[in-house]
């Protein structure tokens, strides 16, 4: 809700697969929080994953049990709910459009940049957004939320 605390550039032919996912959660995300916002591993950690099979995998599920993270539920079939789909992606794509790049560093630097230009208050919209939606789908019964 406070901004974007990880980005990360996956390296070209890198497959995501579980074990890649969990390091960068070990590796990457877990040490961010630590440094971006002091404290809050402490007090607790809302965690949301959509239900990529690499998110869900039992070694994932495991590791963020054994951080005491409380993992938000995500509606089966539901990749439109997904806050970087439709919140993220298009404000980056904002930035972004028209704009050519020589080299992958252009690019990460460029991406760096537009994230860091969004707007605070968008990261608060976009997550009432996204309790909106989630409460559409289960109240249309359009997801299972189980």
């Amino acid at each position: 809700m406070n901004g974007v605390i990880l980005r990360w550039p996956v390296p070209i032919g890198t497959t995501i697969n579980t074990q890649y996912y969990k390091k960068v959660l070990q590796d990457k995300l877990r040490p961010a929080i630590r440094k971006k916002r002091p404290g809050l591993l402490e007090s607790g950690i809302l965690f949301h994953n959509d239900n990529a099979p690499v998110h869900t995998a039992r070694a994932v599920t495991d590791v963020l049990a054994g951080y005491k993270w409380e993992l938000l539920e995500h509606p089966r079939y539901s990749p439109d709910l997904a806050p970087c789909d439709f919140h993220l992606f298009p404000k980056m794509k904002e930035h972004l459009r028209g704009q050519r790049f020589e080299t992958d560093k252009d690019i990460i630097q460029a991406t760096k940049v537009a994230i860091k230009n969004l707007d605070k208050c968008s990261y608060v919209t976009a997550l009432k957004d996204w309790l909106q939606r989630i409460e559409k789908c289960a109240k249309n019964g359009e997801y299972n939320v189980e």
